[in-house]
């Protein structure tokens, strides 16, 4: 089989729920993340990109009917470059580097984009259609986060849990304390405060440019959601999703805006187009769990992709963990045989701090472990979320 590279990536800031992002359409942010990827790959024809793929939870609003060919237009891409959406919600973005992998792996593409997409701000409203003639009610679901349209056979069977109630279970079934997830919150704010202080995300960051009807344009260039706070804040917040519960506001991912993209490429194309690899990427792997618990997910998808790759959790130099849930991270990593406070999981903090916009998140974990690599020039990377209803997605890199 071939091998594939991610050869370029780039991101917008996370932007909060209702904030800096907030006016922009996600069709026109992914447009911007694709454009500008192009332009860190000059030596790339757009004409040999065999296709987009777009990972996108929501897909209810401005996000419909394939967003992915939006944004390749809204781009300036040539007409000839396809586009197509993906949907394993939290997981979207990873799935579409997994995917771009193996296109190119089995000789089907030599050229592909992976990216994802969210404005959690801008997710609609929906309503279903009357079921019977002169209906006289209606059913309204805001489409930000979690089910709408429940099936009740599923519901009956499997509950329907929002997502902080799964993290919730999860924290009561693997005995996860409250200190436990605030020290964990904590040191995630403090990774991604230091890691800005630095500059440690400016290598993937672009900034984005908001025109206003008065005055100059705004330009974000920094994540909007990381915020300083200390142990004893993080301790005094309530516990709004379970009475007598461990999730709070402050050891949760965020409600956020964002859009990345990565290059993926074999050999022969990076050769041609004279594109530098960042990272190879070894396999994919996915795996479902109890709705209940879907935070434990990473578990069985990564177990499951180190025995095809035959590897250890030891043997990974860096893990990038989407911290849904302080108490998820907590209970994946005590399975997978990894200290709370372990340096290579997630260096640079992760969800908690950076925020969530769920078809984005994983894009952006494959883009944030691959410049590592490249940056250290050795090792091997693991990146692994949660997802919704039940699974977990794990994609594993190593230094080109």
């Amino acid at each position: 089989m071939k091998e594939a590279f991610i050869c370029a990536g780039v991101r917008t800031p996370i932007g909060r729920y209702g904030g800096a992002l907030s006016g922009v359409r996600p069709d026109d942010m992914l447009g911007l993340v694709l454009a500008e990827l192009m332009r860190r790959a000059p030596g790339l024809d757009p004409a040999a990109i065999d296709d987009v793929l777009t990972g996108c939870a929501n897909q209810a609003g401005e996000d419909n009917r394939d967003v992915a060919r939006m944004g390749v237009l809204l781009a300036g891409l040539p007409q000839t470059v396809s586009g197509t959406t993906l949907n394993r919600l939290c997981g979207s973005g990873l799935d579409a580097v997994g995917l771009a992998a193996r296109s190119i792996m089995a000789g089907d593409a030599e050229v592909i984009i992976a990216s994802g997409v969210e404005s959690m701000s801008r997710a609609p409203f929906v309503m279903g259609k009357a079921d019977q003639a002169f209906s006289r009610s209606a059913e309204i679901f805001d489409t930000t986060i979690g089910w709408r349209f429940v099936n009740p056979v599923l519901k009956r069977q499997y509950g329907v849990d929002s997502m902080p109630e799964t993290a919730e279970n999860v924290a009561a079934r693997f005995n996860i304390s409250r200190e436990d997830q605030d020290l964990f919150a904590l040191r995630s704010q403090d990774r991604t405060a230091e890691a800005q202080a630095r500059g440690g995300f400016d290598d993937e960051l672009m900034p984005v440019t908001i025109p206003q009807r008065k005055g100059d344009p705004v330009i974000v260039a920094r994540d909007e959601h990381p915020r300083r706070t200390t142990l004893e804040a993080l301790a005094a917040l309530g516990t709004p999703f379970r009475q007598g519960g461990s999730v709070t506001a402050g050891n949760a991912s965020g409600v956020n805006d964002g859009a990345a993209a990565v290059l993926v490429a074999s050999a022969d194309a990076m050769r041609r187009f004279g594109l530098t690899p960042l990272a190879r990427i070894s396999g994919m792997a996915t795996a479902g769990v109890e709705p209940a618990i879907m935070g434990i997910g990473p578990v069985p998808a990564s177990r499951k992709l180190m025995a095809r790759l035959g590897l250890r959790i030891d043997d990974f130099d860096r893990i990038e963990l989407n911290e849904a849930f302080a108490a998820q991270a907590l209970a994946c990593l005590r399975e997978l045989g990894v200290p709370d406070d372990a340096p290579q999981v997630n260096p640079k903090g992760g969800a908690i701090a950076l925020g969530h916009p769920l078809g984005m998140s994983g894009t952006r974990l494959a883009l944030t472990a691959a410049l590592g690599l490249a940056a250290a020039a050795k090792g091997r990377a693991l990146c692994t979320m949660c997802v919704g209803v039940g699974q977990g997605v794990a994609l594993a890199l190593e230094a080109a």
